[in-house]
């Protein structure tokens, strides 16, 4: 029997959750959770905990998921208003602190990262219907998260090692970027299109694990902050329309806009609303207004 879930609203860009940090034990309802204005949607999923933990990336226009709690391997397509699960599988068993990002001009997903051991450096390649393996990162990136650095994926820092490094994956192989300052973790990146990197938030572990503002670009091999959030943000998620930065944070529940100019230089940042609750790392996907209605 297929669950529906609750929905919620705010604007055009619409946020599958995860789950709620303000429960003790992270609440699985409202598992598929729509930001959005209009008539309320429903997403059908196996069960109500199948977002829980799980990655995410448009693969050929297609929003998919990837592993997480409820199947440490699964890999889900959104078929119309439905999550529908497919034979492929991963090669690594990625339960939670992995990272997907679209790559090869949105016709394949690069998957990496996890909890523990060296699953926190793999990597593999999704292409709609099989994944492969591919070479793993020189350092381990549990929430460091992915995005793009000149139209290649790029990560920063990690939860548990606590660094500051930062990398890029190219045909031949991963490369150094330069450090980040701060040792980081559970931020967001979002790749512009003039090749630059921007990450948004995140936990500094070098000050004892608090929360962020910061906004900070990567241009020209060099980091720079070029501006503040309203309220510190981590364990969000962001996505990039019309010039328009969206970031869905935990930390505060807030939902962040930061507006770029004709040349992606920043021009405004403001927050917008607020979601019904703390989601750590909400799936978001760009849709219509009677989305799933």
């Amino acid at each position: 029997m297929k669950h529906k879930t609750r929905i919620y609203f705010d604007d055009f860009v619409n946020a599958v959750h995860n789950c709620d940090r303000r429960s003790q034990f992270c609440e699985r309802r409202s598992q598929f959770s729509i930001v959005n204005v209009g008539a309320t949607p429903r997403i059908n999923a196996p069960q109500n905990d199948y977002g829980y933990w799980a990655a995410h990336a448009l693969v050929k226009g297609q929003l998919h998921i990837f592993g997480g709690d409820s199947d440490n391997n699964k890999i889900a397509r959104l078929d119309g208003c439905s999550f529908k699960e497919l034979p492929a599988r991963l090669n690594e068993s990625r339960r939670k602190n992995h990272a997907a990002v679209s790559v090869e001009n949105g016709q394949k997903s690069l998957v990496c990262f996890g909890s523990y051991g060296d699953i926190r450096k793999s990597c593999e390649i999704f292409d709609g219907s099989a994944t492969a393996p591919t070479i793993a990162a020189e350092w381990t990136h549990r929430n460091g998260f992915l995005g793009l650095f000149k139209n290649q994926p790029a990560t920063v820092g990690c939860y548990d090692v606590e660094h500051q490094k930062a990398e890029t994956l190219s045909a031949t192989g991963w490369t150094a970027l330069p450090d980040f300052h701060l040792k980081t973790s559970s931020h967001s990146l979002v790749g512009l299109d003039n090749g630059a990197m921007l990450l948004l938030g995140g936990i500094d572990w070098g000050s004892g694990g608090d929360a962020q503002t910061g906004i900070w670009e990567l241009k020209d091999d060099q980091w720079s902050r070029i501006g503040e959030l309203d309220s510190p943000a981590d364990s969000g998620s962001a996505i990039y329309v019309s010039r328009s930065v969206y970031m869905f944070e935990a930390q505060n529940s807030a939902i962040h806009r930061i507006d770029l100019d004709e040349n992606e230089e920043l021009e405004a940042v403001e927050q917008i609303g607020s979601q019904p609750g703390g989601y750590f790392f909400p799936v978001l996907l760009q849709t219509t207004n009677d989305f799933c209605t």
